[in-house]
């Protein structure tokens, strides 16, 4: 798999980890954190999401065994990726789902005026995405799989994206990460996504340099270029990263692309079926969840052989 210290070429595909039969994920080194010069610090050891939120560690055992066995498998496997997911790999993992957790489902922001997200604020299920420019596989993922979700889900209504910094391959990511908050800024950020994400781009090759993201914004029609550049080395900028990386690392995730869907762990660059079943699957509990009990609807219904409006039996 992709690891930040080495890069075995296979930039762009899913891959095994182990024997766990997933799509691989890109991964920060098991030994530290990135350790970018202006990589927001947690002030807490890596704990709490925004606003100062932090997850029990009972939580995440029952609520994100998925996530944090597959990092652990990562963390200890040195295989590489393969040209393709194991076969029958997305329909175990996307199986019948435990109902999700309050907290969890509350870390979806639903902010209407939320320029790194994209789909209604209300939509039934709401995907997380901790995301790393130079990611090989959230490149793919950008590219081979997010169009169809926006297309067939997003567009619907049923589904709402909404993006998270999670920079980990060093200077280059947080450039990427900052010029992409920086673009939104001016209404620009996917725009500013998917020409990040057009193309693979080797890992800290100077794709993201300075002179890189400047021209990145510039294809992705941002205006104001003085704005732009102020904002990308603005305290804003920085605390819009701390606040992201603090909620992922809070969570367990070590690893990119990493996703919570309605409180589902996904981890990796599953393929477009997986995808769909799991959105299915939480479409279906949250109209469960909205649905009126039995003792709710035997109170609205009224009763039958009772007395008329005037009293009169």
């Amino acid at each position: 798999m992709s690891q930040p210290a080495r890069n075995t070429g296979n930039t762009g595909n899913t891959g095994n980890t182990g024997n766990t039969g997933k799509p691989a994920a890109s991964r920060t080194p098991a030994a530290s954190k990135p350790a970018s010069k202006s990589r927001p610090s947690t002030g807490d050891g890596g704990g709490g999401g925004g606003g100062g939120r932090k997850l029990s560690l009972s939580l995440l055992v029952v609520a994100l065994v998925g996530v944090l066995a597959l990092a652990a498998v990562s963390l200890l496997s040195d295989s590489d990726s393969s040209d393709s997911a194991p076969s029958g790999s997305g329909n175990e993992a996307a199986g019948e789902q435990a109902e999700p957790d309050a907290e969890l489902l509350a870390l979806a922001r639903r902010d209407k005026n939320d320029p790194y997200a994209r789909g209604a604020a209300d939509a039934p299920v709401v995907m997380i995405e901790y995301s790393d420019f130079q990611c090989p596989f959230c490149g793919k993922f950008a590219r081979d799989t997010k169009p169809s979700l926006v297309q067939k889900y997003v567009d619907e209504g049923v589904l709402r994206i909404e993006w998270r910094q999670f920079p980990i391959f060093g200077k280059e990511s947080e450039n990427a990460a900052r010029a992409s908050w920086a673009a939104g800024r001016q209404g620009k950020f996917w725009q500013f996504h998917d020409v990040a994400f057009g193309e693979e781009r080797k890992k800290n090759s100077g794709a993201f340099s300075r002179d890189g993201v400047e021209g990145m914004a510039k294809a992705a029609g941002v205006e104001d270029p003085a704005k732009f550049a102020e904002d990308m080395k603005s305290d804003e900028a920085t605390a819009a990263l701390r606040q992201d990386m603090n909620e992922g690392y809070g969570l367990g995730v070590s690893s990119t692309p990493a996703f919570l869907v309605n409180g589902t762990p996904v981890l990796g660059a599953q393929s477009a079926d997986y995808f769909e079943q799991t959105v299915e699957r939480a479409r279906k509990q949250a109209e469960r969840a909205a649905a009126p009990s039995a003792d709710e609807r035997d109170a609205d219904e009224p009763d039958a052989g009772g007395p008329d409006s005037d009293g009169t039996p």
